[in-house]
């Protein structure tokens, strides 16, 4: 299967990027934090929209604690 996960940096600001995901959490609890992240995950799942991808980025994500798990 032809994998079609993109990793090459597509963020034309990336410390930018950090700096707004970080003050996005700035003052939550844990309880929050997670919510926000959740919520983030689903917004960008819905404009990536490919099922194919999606599981990629799912399987890529979890691959070190599953290697870590062994």
């Amino acid at each position: 299967m032809k994998t079609t996960l993109q990793t090459q940096p597509k963020i034309a600001d990336p410390d930018g990027f950090y700096e707004k995901l970080l003050d996005a959490h700035r003052g939550l609890t844990d309880e929050q934090c997670a919510q926000l992240d959740a919520r983030l995950i689903l917004l960008l799942a819905h404009q990536v929209g490919d099922d194919r991808v999606l599981a990629e980025c799912i399987e890529a994500a979890a691959r070190p604690f599953a290697e870590a798990a062994r």
